[in-house]
């Protein structure tokens, strides 16, 4: 049905996505999952590059990782929406399988791994037992990775079998990733709000006052609507010496009725509060 809608909208005007490339990275992945194969690619270095492009109006959207299942919250892309006036419009969860890419057919003729530092740390008990003296290389991407090991010998990279049938490298070794239900969470970003489903999620930033009880005065309006949250992360605020401010996702969207008086609630209780999106919950 993705496929079908993505060929229909392509039609009318193909939408441009921009994500963190070469062709064959997981945030690849994961837009073709939310978006379907027939937009047009944008592949960029950096994600700074993603949201620079979608503010330029150089793509139509931007996925980019915001949350590892394993690593937790991606402070880079924090800071980044911190800075930014783009809105969250969707979001992805993407069921993340690591493979060892290789021309080679035995391990023990690896000298050197070549893989994105996330995707080493999530690898790193499987490499320290089966590859326990092998070089690991920090990449920009799991795809750069692929493309290096297959021009060097005696290497290898940790992707997904995306990049393995993009680029023509072969799995020597699939899943090696330490924890089996590894899943990362991607957020689409625009200049488009996101009507509602009737099943959202809502990310708010909020610039607390410096004083006793404020965390408290910040999450009171939403125990008392009953509002879950499922996650929270404070990063420093930039503003001033050990001032913070606080990412938080809730339950619902900002136009239902008890999310709109909680964040009515929580800004007297803060320094300012941004809605940085309400979007439809990822669908799995």
């Amino acid at each position: 049905f993705r496929e079908i809608m993505a060929a229909c909208l392509a039609l009318e005007k193909p939408l441009k996505v921009a994500f963190l490339g070469p062709e064959g990275t997981y945030t690849h992945s994961a837009s073709v999952k939310h978006f379907g194969s027939q937009f047009e690619k944008a592949a960029v270095d950096s994600i700074e590059e993603v949201f620079r492009l979608v503010e330029a109006d150089g793509a139509d959207f931007g996925v980019v990782p915001v949350e590892h299942s394993t690593e937790g919250m991606i402070n880079h892309t924090l800071d980044l929406l911190l800075g930014s006036t783009l809105t969250i419009c969707g979001e992805v969860e993407l069921r993340i399988r690591h493979n060892l890419l290789s021309q080679e057919t035995e391990l023990a003729n690896i000298e050197r791994v070549y893989s994105h530092q996330q995707s080493l740390a999530q690898c790193r008990l499987w490499l320290d037992k089966y590859l326990p003296n092998t070089q690991r290389i920090v990449t920009n991407s799991n795809a750069e990775a692929v493309l290096l090991a297959k021009e060097h010998g005696h290497s290898a990279a940790i992707a997904g079998i995306e990049a393995s049938e993009l680029y023509g490298v072969p799995v020597l070794k699939s899943d090696i990733e330490d924890e089996p239900n590894n899943t990362t969470r991607f957020v689409v970003i625009g200049k488009h709000e996101s009507p509602p489903s009737g099943n959202d999620r809502t990310s708010l930033m909020v610039f607390a006052h410096n004083r006793p009880g404020s965390l408290f005065g910040l999450l009171e309006p939403l125990a008392k609507r009953d509002i879950s949250m499922s996650n929270i992360e404070s990063r420093p605020s930039r503003k001033g010496v050990w001032e913070y401010v606080f990412f938080i996702d809730i339950d619902g969207h900002r136009d239902d009725e008890n999310v709109r008086a909680a964040i009515d609630e929580i800004e007297k209780a803060s320094a300012k509060v941004t809605v940085l999106g309400s979007y439809p919950k990822a669908v799995i």
